[in-house]
Formats: C-alpha cells, sequence, structure tokens
C-alpha cells in the first residue's frame, strides 16, 4: 500500500521517515510511498518502473485554525493490492477517527473535518487497514500512524504574574536591577518564530530600560531623587516572531517606587527664633517647641536637638519628641523676671542615623539661636522656707507657742501677707495661726503618747491680690515628759510547782512604759516596803528591765493553798520618776521531775491515769446506763405485791442480814469499837430496827449498869439471853454474831485506823524515786507533810 501525503498552505513540509528494506508479494506487501510513482494524462496508458528503494511512513501533517469550507486534504492510503477495481476497503481507527477524521474507503483519501487547535492536543495516534471488501479479510497487517497538528501563530505572549509592584533605593547607581519580568508564549516553540519572544519598553523612558532577551528592568538615569519623584509607571511589552512585523504582543505594567535614603540633611526653616515665657512657669514643665525640616522620611529623618551653648543653659533643658520630630523646651530652674529679663539659647538639631555614603552632602545637621523673653507677672508670697519643723512639749498650756513661719511678696510691689492654716471641716484643730505675724500657737493640750506629730499647711496670700496663694508644709513635733507611770509587759501566767525549792527562779517579768526611751527605761522592780514580808515568794531586780520571781521555801501543796498573790512595785527612769504597783497571781502545780507542769487542777487527777477525754465520756455514759436499770430494777421490785397469806408449809429458816458498809478506816461515827474493847461502854440498849418493841424493857436497863465489872464474854452471854427471852422477837429464828478480838496484846496493836492521829518522823520523799506506780502515793505523804511544816 502506498501513501501521498500533500500540504497546499505551508510552503515546507518536513517529514520524518524511516529507510526500510521492501519485500513480498502481491498478496503480502509492505506499507510504502514509491518515488517514481507517476500519473498517467487520461487517454494514456500508465506506465510502472520497478522500485529499487520504498520509504515507510510513520506521520501526517495538518494545520491547525483550519477556516476553510471544505475539510482539509491531510494525506492518502493506498495498498499494493489496490487494483483501482474497488475491491479493496481502507478502514480508519483510533483518536478522532470518524469524528475529527474520515477516510474514502475506496480511494483512501483522509480529511478533517474540524478546525484543529495544537495547544490543546498536539497529535492524533490513528490505525489503517486494508481489507478484502467482498470476503471483509485484511489484505494486510493493521499499520499505526500520527497526524501532528501543526502549530500556526495564533497565542500572543502572556505576562502570569503582572502587574508588578516594586521598590529601587534612590540615588541608585545607572544601570541597578530593578525587576525581571518574563512573558509565556502557547505555541510550539520547536516550530519557526511563533513562540520566539523580545522584550520592549513602551512607558518609563528615560528612567528605566529593559533587556529584550531576558527581561531584566534596569535603572537607565544616574542618582534618582526620591525627593524629586518618588513614584514610576513602567509598561513593559513581550513580542512573538522575534519581535518581527505581524508578531503577535502582550505588555504589562510595572510600579516602581523609589525608598529612601539619608540623602537630605536637617534644616530649620529660621535662623532666629523669638520665644515669650512668663516668671511664673513651674520647674519642670514645657515652656516652646522648635522643629527643624528633614525632606527625608522614617528613621532617615530621625534626629536630636541640644543646647550647644548660650547663657540660658543652665535654666532651660531640651529633649526629643520621637513622634513629631520637635523639640520639647523645659524649665530646670525658675524665672524671675526681676534678676534676668531674658535669655539666648543656641539649640542644634542633627539626623541621628547617617549614610557614609552621601557624607559628601553634609554636614547632617543645622543650628538655629533662640532668644527668650521673661515676662512679669504679679507672683504669690514665697515662704522663706520649702517646709518647716517645729517641737513642742506635751502637755502644755493652751497658747504655748510653737514656731513661726515667713512669707514675703516677691514683687517689687512688696504687699503685706496674710497667714492662715487649711483644715478639712472633720479635722481637730490643735494649733492656730497669727494672720499678720505667722507664729503659731497650741488650742489644745497635747499627748505624745496619743499622737506625736503633727502636719498642717499654712497658707499665705497678698492683701491686694487675695486670689494669689502660696503653701507650706508644717510638721510639728510632740515632745515627751514623763506622765505615764510603767506597767507589766502583759499579764502572766505564773506556776509554782508543789515540789519547788527555796531560791528557785519560776519566772521573769518585764515592764514596758508608754513615754518615751528618755522616760522609761531603765525600770526597777522592788517589793512594796509597807508590806509585811511575804514568807513564800520574793522578788530579784536583773538591772536589765527584768525581775525574776523566786520561791522562799520547799514545797508547796494545792490542797492547803493553790493560788498566791505577790504585790510588786515598778519605776521608771523618768525625771521625776513615776512608778505603779501590780500584783501577781501564782498558780500551784503538779509538776514532773523536770519541771514540765503536769497538772494545776483537781480533776485533772483523772488524766493521769492516762485515760483520755473519749474514754472518760464512754465511762461516764456507761455508768450512767447502770444507774439507769438498777433503778429500773428497784421500782420493779417495789411494784410486786406480796401475798397477804403466808402458807403454813413456808417453814424455813430465816437469816436476817445487814449490809451496812462502814465509811472505812478514815469513818469514826459508823461503829464505836470501844464498845467491844470495853463492855461497859454500852450505856443504852439498841433496839432491833426490824421491828418496835411494845413493853418497856426496865430489867435490861438494870441489868446495863452491872455490866462494868463484867467481861466481854460474859456480855455476849448476857445479850444472847436476852435475846432468847426478848417477847419482841418474830416468831422465827435470827441469828446475831458478835466477835471479839481478845485481851489486848503486849506488842501493841497492829491495826491502822488509829494511825492519822500518831505523830511521824518518817521522811517519805524516797517514796517519789519509785516510779510513776507509786506518784499518788508520794503526793498524799508529800501533802502531809507539807501541812504539818505550816
Amino acid at each position: 500500500m502506498k501513501i501521498t501525503s500533500t500540504s497546499c498552505i505551508c510552503p515546507v513540509l518536513v517529514c520524518l521517515c524511516f529507510v526500510q528494506r521492501c519485500y513480498g508479494t502481491a498478496h503480502h506487501s509492505s506499507i510504502k510511498v514509491t518515488r517514481n510513482q507517476t500519473k498517467h494524462i487520461e487517454g494514456e496508458t500508465e506506465v510502472h518502473h520497478r522500485p529499487k528503494r520504498g520509504w515507510v511512513w510513520n506521520q501526517f501533517f495538518v494545520l491547525e485554525e483550519h477556516m476553510g469550507p471544505d475539510p482539509q486534504y491531510v494525506g492518502k492510503l493506498h495498498s499494493n493490492s489496490d487494483k483501482g477495481d474497488g475491491s479493496v476497503k481502507y478502514i480508519l481507527t483510533g483518536e478522532g477517527a470518524g469524528t475529527i477524521f474520515i477516510i474514502d474507503d475506496t480511494t483512501g483519501d483522509i480529511h478533517s473535518t474540524k478546525s484543529l487547535d495544537r495547544e490543546q492536543k498536539t497529535h492524533y495516534v490513528l490505525h489503517a487497514q486494508a481489507i478484502d471488501r467482498r470476503t471483509n479479510k485484511p489484505l494486510e497487517p493493521e499499520s499505526e500512524f500520527i497526524i501532528k497538528v501543526q502549530d500556526i501563530n495564533d497565542n500572543a505572549p502572556k505576562f502570569t504574574d503582572g502587574p508588578y509592584i516594586v521598590t529601587v533605593p534612590e540615588m541608585s547607581d545607572m544601570g541597578t536591577s530593578v525587576l525581571q519580568v518574563t512573558a509565556t508564549d502557547a505555541d510550539d516553540p520547536t516550530y519557526g518564530n511563533s513562540a520566539r519572544v523580545v522584550y520592549s519598553i513602551l512607558q518609563g523612558q528615560p528612567y528605566f530600560s529593559v533587556d529584550p532577551k531576558t527581561g531584566v528592568i534596569r535603572t537607565a538615569l544616574h542618582n534618582m531623587d526620591r525627593e524629586a519623584r518618588e513614584h514610576y509607571s513602567v509598561v513593559i511589552q513581550a513580542k512573538d516572531m522575534a519581535g518581527q512585523v505581524g508578531g503577535l504582543s502582550g505588555s504589562t505594567t510595572v510600579n516602581i517606587t523609589l525608598t529612601d535614603v539619608n540623602d537630605n540633611p536637617p534644616r530649620f526653616p529660621q535662623k532666629h527664633y523669638q520665644l515669650y515665657v512668663p516668671e511664673s512657669a513651674q520647674v519642670g514643665s514645657a515652656v516652646g517647641k522648635i522643629k527643624a525640616n528633614d525632606a527625608d522620611t522614617g528613621s532617615n529623618a530621625d534626629m536630636t536637638y541640644s543646647i550647644i551653648n548660650g547663657d540660658g543653659m543652665g535654666i532651660f533643658s531640651i529633649s526629643t519628641d520621637k513622634e513629631t520630630r520637635e523639640g520639647i523646651l523645659s524649665l530646670k530652674k525658675p524665672l524671675n523676671y526681676e534678676k534676668k529679663k531674658s535669655y539666648t539659647l543656641n539649640i542644634e538639631g542633627a539626623n541621628t542615623h547617617l549614610d557614609f555614603r552621601f557624607s559628601h552632602l553634609g554636614p547632617f545637621k543645622d543650628a538655629t539661636m533662640l532668644k527668650i523673653i521673661v515676662g512679669d507677672v504679679d507672683e504669690p508670697p514665697l515662704f522663706s522656707m520649702p517646709s518647716y519643723v517645729m517641737e513642742v512639749y506635751e502637755n502644755a498650756k493652751i497658747g504655748t507657742v510653737v514656731g513661726t513661719v515667713l512669707a514675703q511678696d516677691p514683687d517689687s510691689a512688696n504687699s503685706l501677707v496674710r497667714y492662715f492654716i487649711n483644715y478639712n471641716a472633720e479635722d481637730d484643730r490643735f494649733f492656730n495661726i497669727d494672720a499678720n505675724t505667722g507664729t503659731i500657737k497650741t488650742t489644745k493640750v497635747l499627748d505624745r503618747e496619743e499622737t506625736p506629730w503633727y502636719n498642717i499647711t499654712v497658707t499665705a496670700s497678698e492683701n491686694d491680690n487675695p486670689d494669689l496663694l502660696s503653701h507650706v508644709t508644717v510638721g510639728i513635733r510632740v515632745l515627751d515628759v514623763n506622765d505615764n507611770p510603767p506597767e507589766l509587759a502583759r499579764e502572766y501566767d505564773i506556776v509554782v510547782c508543789e515540789n519547788s525549792k527555796p531560791g528557785q527562779v519560776i519566772h521573769t517579768i518585764s515592764a514596758t512604759d508608754k513615754d518615751d526611751f528618755a522616760n522609761g527605761p531603765r525600770f526597777n522592780f522592788f517589793l512594796d516596803e509597807h508590806l509585811p514580808v511575804n514568807p513564800n515568794f520574793t522578788l530579784k531586780d536583773n538591772e536589765d528591765n527584768t525581775a525574776s520571781i523566786l520561791t522562799r521555801r520547799r514545797r508547796f501543796s494545792r490542797t492547803v493553798q493553790d493560788v498566791y498573790y505577790l504585790p510588786i512595785m515598778i519605776s521608771d527612769g523618768g525625771i521625776p520618776s513615776l512608778s505603779s504597783s501590780s500584783t501577781l497571781t501564782i498558780r500551784v502545780c503538779a509538776c514532773e521531775r523536770d519541771g514540765r507542769v503536769r497538772t494545776c487542777h483537781a480533776e485533772a487527777f483523772l488524766s493521769s491515769a492516762g485515760l483520755s477525754t473519749g474514754a472518760l465520756i464512754a465511762i461516764l455514759l456507761c455508768v450512767l446506763i447502770l444507774l439507769a436499770i438498777v433503778v429500773i430494777f428497784i421500782t420493779l421490785r417495789r411494784s410486786k405485791k406480796e401475798p397477804l397469806i403466808i402458807s403454813e408449809e413456808d417453814v424455813r429458816e430465816n437469816v436476817v442480814t445487814y449490809d451496812d458498809e462502814g465509811g472505812g478506816e478514815e469513818d469514826t461515827e459508823a461503829f464505836d469499837i470501844t464498845a467491844l474493847r470495853n463492855p461497859s461502854a454500852a450505856e443504852e440498849l439498841k433496839y432491833r430496827r426490824d421491828i418496835r418493841p411494845e413493853v418497856k424493857l426496865t430489867p435490861r436497863h438494870q441489868t446495863l449498869s452491872t455490866l462494868e465489872s463484867i467481861d466481854v464474854q460474859e456480855f455476849i452471854k448476857q445479850r444472847l439471853a436476852e435475846a432468847d427471852l426478848d417477847p419482841s422477837v418474830p416468831p422465827y429464828d435470827s441469828l446475831q454474831t458478835y466477835a471479839y478480838e481478845g485481851q489486848r496484846s503486849e506488842a501493841g496493836s497492829i491495826s491502822s485506823l488509829d494511825s492519822a492521829t500518831t505523830q511521824s518522823d518518817q521522811d517519805y520523799h524516797y517514796l517519789g524515786d519509785w516510779g510513776p506506780e507509786f506518784k499518788k502515793l508520794a503526793e498524799l505523804y508529800g501533802e502531809i507533810e507539807s501541812e504539818r511544816t505550816t
């Protein structure tokens, strides 16, 4: 099969071919283009020559943007098997086949039915095949070929990033690079000059230029001054076809701003200035402003002001306002029109940020002269001192002179001055002032201990102009006199241990005095001489404003006396000396061997057993519960009814039991033991307590008188006989028991019943060394010995 490709627009058609040898027969031949093929003239026979070399095709070309009314001819397919009789059918498949590209199945001509855009798709891949129209069998294998869309110059260059905003420092050298712009062209850069772009400047000359190939914009003038012109608008054009006529072009705008550099020194608009300042201006206040102009901006226009010379350097100062770049003139010292009426200052303004590249344009500073005129004003009175300090003794009489203030009119008129004290409505007025002389006096009796210092404000005004006022502070110190006696520093809780020894220090006390130090310490402590000597305690002055309380005797007892009182006297060191009396309360407490207080109250003995408060409360609750149970039980017993008739069969021995518990060894009233020691002590008859006798026992009384000479044994027998014969005995047996120790022993009695009445010289101090188990015993015997000693 042979293929013919034509082009009717482009003068030059470039075909890429691969060389291949041709082999085969009429039934199987390769697709090729024969160079010696000729088309016969109508009526002439076709002449064929044997080909010597074949060219293998693989691509066609079609122009983009075809605008003709007829489909654009692309090329022709032809098979060697095609004899021109229409038996061969050509089939086209692949990209765009049947829609964009159509083929004449008889002749093999290929046409493009649509206008193509290379920028959207550069080529199409298709497949061609020749088949037998009758049998639909392929005459040759399917061949692949490419239809490339051939570019035309239909896209103008574009600046994708424009418009541009850029800055460049002023006074830059010529040729300084500003910006590089780039334009893109969508056309095929490999074919012709459609995508070859050159740059040119349409607007912005002669200040800037552009490189035609690279698009770099540069400055075209020396020393471009921002102060002369700051903003520039430069228009750059990009044209394809290498700038030739007929090429397409695009443009963009570049906005260039010159940035500031410090190339301008500051300048004062005038060389001489004049300023009026009243003499009443306050020290530290701003009295004027001055400003030098600088054509630069930002930090390049920053400057500082200074006074370089003049007779007012010590009176005025100047500072710089960074926001407004003004020089602020302030007053350092007060002005006085009567002394000096004018001052002259030389003020300089200089840049703070210098650029040494432009030092040849300097110097970057300027100076001017300022004349200050002092204005005369009517001034308020002037006190002789900025403040006053005066002293007065407390308790001074009303009307005592404290001090005097003095104020004068500073003006030449020298008007008279009047004085008064500024008081608030709620202030107590302790002082007044003479309106003409300025003498301050007391109006109340002062107490240094209540207020040691007073601050008052004295105001002075001129008689001619009462609205002009001046003020001064007067401090009045109240001096101390010895009008307060000393007293104890605090309430003391003094404790003495029961086992204290004579001369033992039990506490140290101190004193205080409301008066000043000169009338207070040193304090003296002593006992009142008019009182008898205290046998229990004494006082020792430590000569350091403290005193010690000492014991005079050994051992104290809480049971005998638990509180002691010790009157003392205290005097101060003032002139004249003052004294006061106080009474110390001393409590007696039980202490450990190391002096630690164990308890000071009787109820505290419970805690010595090691019981906590919670345990004591629990025990108390248990006792209450038991008492409640007993009361209920007794109530129930009483409410139980006894039978009215006793059964005759209830015959039993009855024992009358008396559960009367004695009071112990110390109870000497419950039972008289002498009744058993000497029967004669029983002087009266003891009746039974269960019944009341109805008859008088006269014989028994007679019998008692005869018992003086009878011993105990006979006494017991006699009582037994009386009990047997007593008609008042109940109708059941009663047992009465009598016990007797016997006769007195030669060794004496070993009973402790009479030990409380005996005297003993034994020392029980050793009981304190036996340990905590014997503390209670040691305390009991210690108290007995203390009572005996007292």
